[in-house]
């Protein structure tokens, strides 16, 4: 009887034992993501005031993304990334040393061991991107402006590096985001404003990325002096969607890591919105440029940055700007909702259709671009 005793309690330390090498997960854990091109992985994890941990894709960036949470239940491990629609969910080994699981984004699984790194053995991060000073001059110092391949589908506007892209944008496009606004919020011009489209491509003036603000005022001063476009403001109701907070309040993922960085909504698929570092004022930007057919003033009063993903079933009113072809209604029951109650359900928004005294630009005198 003795013996039996003594071996339940050599197998109750070593259950102990195990655990707690286990639950010490603090550190930098590192891994190879296989998506085609291999991208490499570092999760930094801290344990300080809860368990909190920070993603680097190092061969796309060197800035962190936070987890919007992460839990430990004995040996599993499970962290979401919430601004890219990412979860990790893993399995510590009993020495501590690996962590075997999966990653999955948009519903694809892909395998992803993470082991625990060294001085010797980790992996670099790279310093974040630098950021424009703030009082810099908001121009480009080359811009140049084409006319677009008419075979080319789609339309772009993003910053690759430093340099300002966009493909396939008719100058309503380009004013849309410049100046903030829906396209029924452009009045008057001729008709070519929104069936020429032009290709940009812009180098900022200095060193470091631009704020959103400088951004905008770079394509501002860009149409300005390129289209000769000048204009005037006057407010008028129009219809319009109206963002508010739901009953039970938000449901949104602080991120307090870059508060002057650029926000990051980059769609993943017709109605596969993932967000990151993004006010609700570029929430309903982004709404009003890509998804509806009317202005979306925002009304929530939520200030800060914030990640988050929206998902749900497109109708035929919806990406009417990009042309998309938008499936027929889908009968599979597991379907995301519509847009609407994905806001409420999702984020804990409302978007409410209503006339609202909006903000108009009243074009006065535009001329298509000059030479290069």
């Amino acid at each position: 009887m003795k013996t039996f005793t003594r071996w339940i309690a050599v197998v109750v330390l070593l259950s102990a034992s195990v655990l707690a090498q286990a639950q010490n997960i603090a550190g930098n854990w590192q891994g190879t993501l296989q998506v085609g091109k291999d991208l490499r992985i570092v999760v930094v994890i801290t344990n300080t005031d809860g368990l909190k941990a920070m993603m680097y894709i190092i061969d796309q960036s060197g800035q962190g993304l936070p987890a919007s949470s992460i839990t430990l239940s004995g040996t599993t491990l499970r962290m979401a990334f919430t601004g890219l629609g990412v979860t990790f969910d893993g399995n510590v080994s009993a020495d501590g040393k690996t962590i075997t699981g999966t990653f999955t984004q948009a519903n694809k699984p892909i395998p992803m061991t993470l082991e625990r790194s060294t001085s010797d053995t980790a992996w670099t991060i790279p310093p974040p991107p630098k950021q424009m000073a703030a009082d810099a001059a908001a121009v480009f110092e080359v811009a140049t402006i084409k006319p677009s391949n008419p075979d080319r589908p789609g339309k772009v506007l993003t910053i690759k590096g430093r340099q300002v892209i966009t493909i396939n944008t008719t100058l309503n496009d380009l004013i849309v985001f410049a100046y903030g606004v829906h396209a029924k919020q452009i009045v008057g011009g001729p008709s070519w404003m929104e069936s020429d489209k032009y290709d940009v491509t812009g180098q900022p003036e200095g060193d470091g990325l631009p704020s959103e603000r400088q951004l905008r005022g770079m394509l501002q001063k860009l149409i300005e002096d390129r289209f000769k476009f000048t204009m005037h403001r006057e407010t008028r109701e129009l219809p319009a969607y109206v963002l508010v907070v739901a009953n039970g309040g938000p449901k949104l993922t602080k991120n307090d890591s870059n508060p002057n960085g650029l926000p990051g909504l980059f769609f993943r698929g017709l109605g596969v919105l993932p967000a990151t570092n993004a006010t609700m004022t570029d929430f309903a930007g982004v709404m009003q440029l890509a998804v509806l057919d009317r202005p979306v003033v925002d009304k929530t009063g939520i200030q800060g940055r914030y990640d988050f993903t929206l998902t749900w079933t497109p109708d035929e009113t919806q990406f009417a700007g990009f042309g998309a072809r938008i499936p027929p209604p889908s009968t599979d029951p597991n379907a995301p909702p519509v847009l609407f109650t994905a806001i409420q359900e999702q984020l804990g928004l409302k978007l409410e259709s209503q006339r609202a005294p909006v903000q108009v630009l009243v074009v006065d005198k535009v001329e298509r671009p000059s030479e290069n």
